[in-house]
């Protein structure tokens, strides 16, 4: 098991490395110069020079390329010129010094995701950190909805297969795969959250934190998790349930699967027993992806809700091209990705040892 994990980790690092690669050429590529989006219409030649001194853009292409992979690098370099952009400047790097080799410092550091552009210059992991909370919570709420009720739909399905609790079901799971999230957001809200608020008491949109009327301070509201956690569940419950149904069924029809009713098993106690753990497979693998695409792709319902997600941030980054929020927010929910696709694998492997070889 542990060769495996080694194995998974060392194609988790080479991903990821592609994936900075990537994302630091598609944005540093775009037309357009990064120092006059920052200033608008007043720059002057003098504030230019400042800016692209501070953000490294006076440089050439394949040395910016290297400032970013140090910037991110948990072991980086760092010039002890204080005018050189490298230098370990304490309110920029949160980290230590450890040693030096001549001129340059060797230091241990969080990775450094730089500055918000537009936000007066705010760390972008300030940035992050503040959103990418509201985004976790709201996406492990609806994963958790569409996983718990979407393994019990599909055993009900199998239970009742062919009958009308069955096709229910399967119309349910059908109408929940093809609808957009961003329409079952528009009516959810509409009719739960302004027809029926009056019995719901849910809000049209609203995040997880709320000010106080009074000025008592924040507080958590609860109540705004129900719609948009609902929503961004739907269309993962309808793959779970259509998945649990098709895998039970298929392990259902295996040979220690008939030893197990020639004994005289109960049908429930087939399933409980012998059938549940080997049909969970494929839901193990649709849930990690699931789960991973809902950090990035709950843009929508975070909109719509008005939730102050990582999603929204992602949106109000592009109205106003503030690249490092954007490659920061990518980087996150890629090295997310990663790490969950590595949890799961090793999940499967637990559920099914013969892929370890």
């Amino acid at each position: 098991m542990l060769g495996y994990f080694l194995k998974k980790t060392a194609y988790a690092l080479l991903t990821l490395f592609g994936v900075v690669t990537v994302i630091f050429l598609l944005f540093t590529l775009l037309p357009g110069d990064p120092a006059r989006m920052m200033l608008g219409q007043n720059e002057n030649e003098e504030q230019l020079a400042v800016v692209k001194k501070k953000y490294g853009f006076d440089q050439p292409i394949h040395k910016q390329y290297a400032y970013y992979l140090n910037d991110l690098a948990p072991l980086s370099f760092h010039s002890v010129d204080s005018d050189d952009y490298t230098y370990f400047d304490e309110n920029k790097y949160t980290g230590i010094v450890f040693g030096q080799i001549g001129n340059t410092d060797i230091a241990v550091k969080t990775p450094y995701l730089r500055e918000s552009f537009q936000k007066n210059g705010k760390a972008v992991t300030q940035v992050i950190a503040e959103t990418l909370p509201n985004t976790v919570i709201l996406a492990v709420s609806a994963i958790s909805i569409a996983l718990i009720l979407g393994i019990l739909m599909g055993i009900v399905s199998v239970i009742f297969k062919d009958g009308w609790i069955d096709r229910s079901i399967q119309l349910i799971s059908t109408l929940g795969m093809s609808v957009p999230s961003f329409f079952s957001a528009i009516v959810f809200a509409w009719i739960f959250g302004y027809l029926l608020q009056e019995y719901t008491h849910l809000n049209m949109t609203g995040s997880w934190y709320e000010v106080d009327d009074f000025g008592r301070g924040t507080y958590v509201s609860w109540k705004n998790l129900i719609l948009p956690a609902i929503v961004l569940g739907i269309r993962p419950l309808a793959v779970v349930s259509q998945l649990m149904r098709n895998s039970l069924l298929e392990v259902l029809g295996q040979d220690y699967i008939r030893t197990a009713r020639a004994k005289g098993l109960k049908f429930i106690t087939i399933i409980r027993k012998h059938a549940l753990k080997n049909a969970l497979n494929p839901v193990v693998t649709a849930v990690s992806g699931w789960f991973a695409s809902m950090l990035a792709g709950a843009v929508f319902v975070e909109y719509i809700f008005g939730w102050n997600g990582l999603g929204k941030e992602i949106v109000d980054a592009l109205n106003t091209l503030d690249l490092p929020i954007i490659m920061g927010a990518v980087l996150v929910i890629a090295t997310l990705f990663i790490l969950i696709n590595i949890f799961v694998d090793l999940i499967y492997g637990w559920l099914d040892p013969k892929i370890r070889n």
